[in-house]
């Protein structure tokens, strides 16, 4: 049960104070998780040695003499079980950061009560019916993507569209801020919320190489920057990036269009392009796109974009311009504006379109009808400029080329047997990169492993209009040897171009045995995700043929892995045809694990297991590889395997080979994983849950099995506690809040530490800036602060806060954040101790104060010592208790008496309440009821002070 493990102090017995009548023995009423339920079966929550029904709520009684804690609220969640039987599950929350602010200087805390209200002022308003905190976050369960075969496929508007995946865009140009532009630079951002990470696209022109992209709310607060990389894009003029873990309070912004995003240059360190993220309804169905920059060079801050698709059936090419500085700064909000735009070819004029546009509505949307032939291939050529002008005295001109849509994500398919038209099960696997280029070249490589017989054909499809009727768009077949199609499509048509990046296109396999295809796999823009291997290395294919014994499954796979320079393993993996909505054997939102082991006789004596799947796929970071895997994947002779439940021992293998020098793996950050919370705080990787349950150093708290090391926060407290799994002991501990170096604090909701609020000196200003201009600084997302080069420090997590326990360093000549765990020293004595709950160490505990020399005195003559929780106390000693996650009680005080323990809640006496000093003394609840009503001072009067001892 959640509070069990919170409260080290239920497993202490009590005994009577000295000179009282005898009580039973009191302990505090926390129970195990295991309390029976009601007769009858009834669903609910046991909680403390009660029952309470689904969907009531209580203040946890932590008995005496802490008593009920008034700002700590749980709630019984309904659940259904594997079964579907309702269940319940207990969450507790913090209710104090909801308090309201009082009016008056000198508020005070009523008995019973949480928040601080004015004297004789209105009651407190019940913080009870505040469950929506109470929110029950479970992983969307979606449907594994359905078996295309001939009947369906999964298209981009389905993805668009998906609750997990969010499309956004934003026009940047100087133009933006009320001072006059700076700049003729014009760039196109495409951004995609996938889960909790922003993904982004950025294409410029006029721009010298950005060194940042910083992300601001309406009011000019830096929410985030992500250092821009030199290789971290497929091509020139385009930069990728991803946001990992966007706060919820961000993703609202986003998604109420509040965002705005920069480019920084190290000429216009404040930004030299700027634009708003917007939704757009064009953007799910875009396949074109173009840049609009000035044709005027001198014409500063003005720039626009185009986003153009075709029709579904005809040759129409519909297209929207977002344009900005067309149109006078004089000019009225309402005044009209005539606008000509015009699609030239080498100069000449092939449609021309008229309008008139507003300041206050400046973006236009036109349909150019029946496209020929020849203009469709100039289109997806590059060839074709489109031309926007205002008309009049003062007119503007802004003009672009039209290609096919730039984008960081990787096109690319997983082809296998569960696919086909009519589906097999051979073990065989095909693994498909591509990339479409602005002349509208197709590149592609196709890798085909395990098939049953000879392979006769590698094809472009489309979705075939009847099951027994292809329709073949491209052959690869001629470009095929051992393996391996590799080539170049040198015509495709601007149809094709389109099919192809709205997920419309299939690549098929035939063979001897399966003339229709014994592969197939869809053609699926893959999102960026951060790994430079994808743009540079065919991924590894999986295939059931290279288990050993080789399986005959329908399933297949592929998998991009790499090295970095700390020996920090990444890895990308993507499978198809593992599992069906229909047959049940894989969970739709698990398939199944994936293992890095060694080939050869003893293939289980190394290996490694990663992450679990996300649908289709699953992604990750291994820090600390052994010397031993890290040889194999030297040598060649490792591989990746996935398993499922059809198949435990391995359903698709590849093998990994990775040439390298590590010795062993690292221990120290990238930037990517400094930047997610989640991925430092876990700890050690996702174990299988059969396995975690014969751990016998696993945990069970919360309902949930942990593996022995893991960290994690818990649903009691999400914001300001953090528990960890120590050999079936549960420990955890509140947030260590950093303190801070300003006068003016705030504390928002969403966060468990305030922060300053005043935005940071002049001084420091100009030394970041520094920092950032000469590219030897380091931007930790953390704390969301620059660093200086060669700058040592303890990392601020949200909303985990300080973690004394790593260190982190700035790499200035790379702009890398490393961090590293602080190495404890090797302690002698037997019975270390922390003598702080913030300290990351142990320490042998004093010579006076040692476990051995109080043992002793407890056989001696002379006052023996107490023990409380974990700590000791020699005789007369005293202190204010601590009970994680409600830290010190400063109204208790404990003191030893010959090996006893005492404890009592500190009061005021009547005749003390005159004194300012002590109605000021937030313990002295008497003193602060006697402005409450009088029923309600005589219940306070009436209480008595109770105590109980050790």
């Amino acid at each position: 049960m959640r509070a069990a493990a919170l409260l080290l102090l239920a497993l202490l017995p009590f005994r009577p104070l000295p000179g009282r009548a005898a009580r039973p023995k009191l302990a505090l009423p926390i129970r195990p998780d295991t309390d029976p339920l009601p007769p009858g079966g009834a669903a609910g929550c046991a909680f403390g040695g009660h029952f309470y029904a689904l969907e009531e709520t209580w203040h946890p009684d932590l008995g005496e003499p802490f008593g009920v804690m008034r700002c700590v609220i749980c709630h019984c969640e309904p659940q259904r079980n594997r079964r579907g039987k309702p269940v319940g599950k207990v969450n507790c929350k913090n209710m104090k950061q909801d308090c309201p602010v009082p009016a008056c200087p000198r508020a005070t805390l009523l008995p019973g009560h949480c928040c601080h209200t004015c004297p004789k002022g209105p009651p407190e308003k019940n913080l009870a019916p505040h469950l929506d905190t109470f929110e029950y976050f479970q992983d969307k369960e979606d449907e594994l993507d359905k078996p295309y075969n001939d009947r369906s496929y999964l298209s981009s508007e389905g993805l668009a569209r998906d609750d997990a995946r969010t499309e956004f865009v934003a026009l940047l140009t100087s133009s933006l801020e009320p001072w006059h532009p700076t700049s003729s630079a014009v760039a196109k951002a495409r951004f995609t919320l996938l889960r909790s990470s922003l993904l982004f696209s950025i294409s410029y022109e006029r721009l010298g190489r950005p060194s940042r992209v910083r992300f601001s709310d309406p009011e000019g607060n830096v929410l985030f920057e992500h250092p821009v990389q030199k290789s971290a894009a497929p091509e020139d003029g385009m930069l990728c990036g991803m946001w990992r873990t966007v706060s919820k309070a961000n993703v609202q912004l986003l998604r109420g269009e509040q965002l705005r995003v920069s480019l920084i240059t190290r000429a216009q360190p404040s930004g030299e392009v700027h634009g708003h993220i917007l939704k757009h309804r064009a953007l799910f169905a875009e396949t074109f796109g173009a840049i609009l920059t000035s044709s005027d060079p001198l014409h500063l801050g003005a720039g626009g974009m185009a986003m153009l698709t075709l029709s579904d059936t005809e040759s129409n090419l519909h297209f929207i311009l977002m344009a900005r500085g067309l149109l006078e700064p004089g000019a009225g909000e309402s005044s009209s504006v005539p606008l000509r735009v015009r699609i030239l070819h080498q100069g000449q004029m092939l449609r021309e379109v008229q309008a008139n546009i507003t300041r206050e509505d400046p973006d236009f949307a036109e349909v150019l009808s029946d496209l020929s032939a020849q203009e469709l291939q100039w289109l997806v050529q590059g060839q074709l400029r489109i031309v926007a002008e205002t008309e009049g005295q003062h007119s503007r001109q802004l003009a672009g080329t039209i290609t096919t849509r730039r984008s960081c994500d990787t096109i690319q398919s997983v082809l296998c047997g569960a696919d086909a038209l009519m589906p097999t099960k051979t073990g065989a696997v095909g693994s498909a990169k591509l990339a479409l280029h602005e002349n509208g070249t197709l590149e592609y490589q196709v890798r085909v492993v395990g098939t049953a017989s000879e392979v006769v054909g590698i094809t472009l499809e489309t979705k075939p209009r009847r099951k027994s009727k292809r329709n073949i768009l491209f052959d690869m077949t001629p470009s095929y040897k051992d393996g391996l199609a590799w080539g170049a499509w040198q015509s495709p048509s601007a149809r094709d171009a389109h099919m192809l990046l709205q997920n419309e296109l299939f690549l098929n396999v035939a063979t001897k045995d399966w003339a229709e295809g014994e592969l197939r796999g869809q053609v699926i823009s893959l999102p960026y995700s951060g790994l430079l291997a994808r743009y540079t290395e065919m991924p590894v294919a999986l295939a059931g043929q290279l288990v050993s014994p080789p399986v005959s499954s329908g399933a297949g796979g592929h998998a991009w892995l790499s090295l970095d320079e700390h020996c920090h393993l990444h890895y990308e993996i993507s499978v198809a045809g593992l599992g069906r909505p229909s047959d049940g054997t894989v969970s739709a939102h698990l398939h199944g694990v994936a293992e890095l082991g060694e080939m050869g006789a003893r293939p289980h004596q190394h290996k490694r297991l990663l992450k679990g799947f996300y649908s289709t796929e699953a992604q990750g970071v291994v820090k600390d590889l052994d010397a031993d895997l890290l040889q194999h994947l030297a040598q060649g002779t490792a591989f990746l395997q996935v398993s499922t439940k059809a198949h435990p021992h391995g359903e698709m293998r590849g093998r990994v080979h990775i040439p390298n020098q590590c010795h062993a793996g690292g221990t120290r950050l990238t930037p990517e994983e400094a930047l997610g919370e989640a991925q430092l705080l876990e700890g050690s990787k996702t174990r299988d849950l059969e396995q975690l349950k014969k751990d016998p150093n696993s945990c069970f708290f919360e309902g949930q099995h942990r593996a022995h090391g893991t960290r994690w926060a818990p649903d009691y407290d999400k914001k300001c506690s953090i528990c960890s799994c120590q050999k079936r002991t549960v420990i955890c501990d509140p947030i260590l809040c950093q303190p801070l170096n300003c006068t003016h604090q705030v504390h928002p909701e969403e966060l468990c530490c305030p922060i300053c609020e005043e935005k940071k000196r002049e001084q420091e200003e100009l030394k970041l800036e520094r920092a950032r201009d000469s590219s030897e600084g380091c931007y930790f997302d953390g704390d969301k602060t620059w660093r200086g080069s060669g700058t040592r420090w303890h990392p601020v997590v949200p909303p985990f806060g300080l973690i004394k326990c790593a260190i982190c360093t700035c790499k200035g000549t790379t702009g890398e954040v490393h961090c590293e765990k602080v190495q404890c020293p090797r302690l002698t004595c037997a019975n270390p101790v922390r003598v702080n709950p913030s300290d990351c160490c142990k320490q042998c505990p004093a010579p006076e104060k040692s476990v051995p020399e109080l043992a002793d005195s407890m056989q001696a003559d002379g006052p023996r010592a107490c023990r409380f929780g974990r700590r000791w106390y020699l005789n007369n000693e005293s202190w204010h208790p601590s009970v994680p996650p409600f830290g010190e009680m400063k109204c208790i005080l404990c003191w030893c008496v010959s090996g006893e323990t005492h404890c009592q809640r500190q009061e005021c006496p009547p005749s003390a309440c005159a004194s300012p000093a002590t109605r000021d003394n937030p313990c002295c609840a008497k003193c602060r009821a006697l402005d409450t009503p009088s029923d309600a001072q005589e219940k306070v009067l009436d209480d008595k002070v109770e105590a109980w001892s050790h």
